[in-house]
């Protein structure tokens, strides 16, 4: 069984983001190829309400999903069609933009705001499918013990269970894990798949020499292979894993709007100004945040 190896290893560059969230963008339009089906990943941690309390105001997306997931903090939002809620530490949010949807997420003031913001591409052929919201508990995300580490099934399988979800389009696999010293987390893959991780906390080795390790902050991309294995070393260490299919189609990319040409990008634009981008509902109340 081919064993999976570090292809390439980034550290992220801290940004803004919104109406002036900080963060670390860790993947976004410069590693598109690379990370296919993956867009972008923002990580924020900060204690500091300042950091982030101006949030992101009412907003477009169209071609991706989202996945919103928070180790710690709060965040309320709210979209177009009508869904509306909180969520704390642990949950997570999973929205599928599809045809357009419009939302805003606001985080709270918290003792720590602690988490991750995926964006998935969406296949050509479901770009224009219609927008879902999932909102995903602490209590609905199954963890797997095993000796020196928990793991989180956010979404897709681990060692046969099923995660809170199972994503309609990609079926990107996304786990939480956390790890003892001196300890091993092995998951066997699709050969083909692309595989990442981001960690969080610690650092991490993935031959079983443990020669080299990986220092937390960094997201590590991962040759094709059918295992992955990460040694903890001398310290605890927390990661979350990515898994997706590549869709090896055209990226347009312009600000919240993702597609396949640059004409359906310039569709979406003047449909946001014409007040057509949504197809179920005008959205001449929402002062966008672009």
């Amino acid at each position: 069984m081919g064993k999976r190896v570090i292809n390439k290893i980034v550290d992220g560059n801290v940004g803004y983001d919104g109406a002036g969230v900080k963060l670390v963008r860790v993947i976004a339009n410069r590693t598109v190829k690379e990370f296919d089906p993956f867009l972008m990943l923002d990580v924020f941690d900060s204690k500091d309400p300042e950091d982030y309390v101006k949030g992101f105001p009412w907003h477009p997306h169209r071609g991706i999903e989202t996945v919103t997931y928070l180790i710690q903090g709060e965040i309320e939002h709210g979209d177009n069609i009508g869904n509306k809620g909180t969520i704390d530490n642990g949950c997570c949010q999973w929205m599928t933009a599809g045809s357009g949807i419009i939302h805003q997420e606001m985080p709270k003031p918290s003792e720590r705001m602690y988490g991750f913001q995926l964006w998935i591409n969406l296949p050509r052929e479901n770009k224009m499918c219609t927008p879902k919201y999932n909102d995903i508990r602490a209590n609905m995300i199954p963890t797997i013990k095993e000796e020196g580490s928990v793991t989180g099934i956010i979404s897709g399988h681990y060692k046969g269970t099923a995660g809170a979800i199972q994503g309609e389009y990609v079926k990107a696999q996304i786990f939480d894990v956390s790890m003892e010293k001196n300890a091993k987390w092995s998951v066997e893959t699709e050969e083909d798949l692309t595989v990442f991780i981001y960690i969080f906390e610690g650092e991490g080795s993935f031959d079983d020499k443990q020669q080299n390790y990986v220092k937390e902050k960094n997201a590590v991309l991962f040759s094709s292979g059918e295992k992955l294995e990460v040694y903890s070393g001398n310290s605890s260490m927390r990661f979350a894993v990515f898994m997706g299919k590549a869709l090896k189609e055209p990226v347009a990319w312009g600000g919240p709007i993702v597609m396949n040409t640059q004409e359906e990008l310039d569709t979406a634009f003047e449909e946001i100004k014409k007040g057509t981008f949504i197809k179920n509902i005008g959205e001449s109340r929402y002062n966008l945040n672009l």
